[in-house]
């Protein structure tokens, strides 16, 4: 199971040292939404300089104007973009032909989305990369990722799965046996005043 260390709500100059900080524990580095909506490009090109590595997530959520956004995110040096769930079918197929000729991937983001059969018409037009979402303002409300998302996602063939939404040491454990190939883990990590240790105490958690 890969750990996905998810920067977002940060200055540049927090997201390179909590990236340093924790490189060793972690697999997949997210450029978060906000992040790059601050930065740009830009901050996406440094950080896939100095961890060529990793695997770069540029969270772009995109809904409109998929082959334009993909090849941005691509060619700033992403290895995966996040494009919403609930976009066109249009749109999500543009940005998997961008996808597949730059040898790229899609993650298609389920925030929002509770109908499976929705998902399945996804998985029809070739996505095989789904985060299973609850969003920040979710969480505010006391909603936290937990296994009934996998519902969503059931009887899916050669696909990956990553789920986010309030994940922290204390939560991941009931994560660790389940069908989940990515966690994606935020503010339990950027949040906390020793980011290291931190990463590392949810790596020992998945590995035990």
């Amino acid at each position: 199971m890969k750990i996905q260390l998810a920067l977002d709500r940060l200055t540049e100059q927090e997201c390179f040292r909590i990236a340093d900080e924790t490189s060793d524990n972690i697999d997949w580095i997210e450029i978060g939404t906000g992040v790059i909506k601050e930065y740009g490009m830009k901050i996406v090109r440094e950080m896939k300089a100095a961890y060529p590595e990793k695997t770069i997530v540029a969270d772009m959520k995109t809904c409109d104007a998929g082959k334009h956004e993909a090849e941005q995110a691509f060619k700033a040096g992403a290895d995966v973009m996040t494009v919403m769930g609930f976009s066109h079918n249009s749109t999500i197929k543009q940005a998997l032909e961008i996808a597949n000729d730059a040898n790229k991937r899609i993650m298609i983001d389920l925030l929002g989305i509770k109908d499976a059969k929705r998902v399945k018409s996804l998985y029809d037009l070739g996505a095989d990369l789904f985060c299973l979402h609850i969003g920040k303002d979710m969480q505010k409300e006391g909603s936290i990722a937990d296994p009934a998302l996998f519902r969503l996602v059931k009887g899916l063939n050669d696909i990956e799965v990553a789920i986010a939404g309030g994940i922290s040491e204390k939560t991941i454990g009931e994560l660790k046996d389940s069908i989940a190939d990515v966690v994606i883990v935020g503010s339990a990590i950027t949040g906390n005043q020793a980011p290291k240790e931190a990463s590392s105490a949810i790596r020992n958690k998945l590995e035990k």
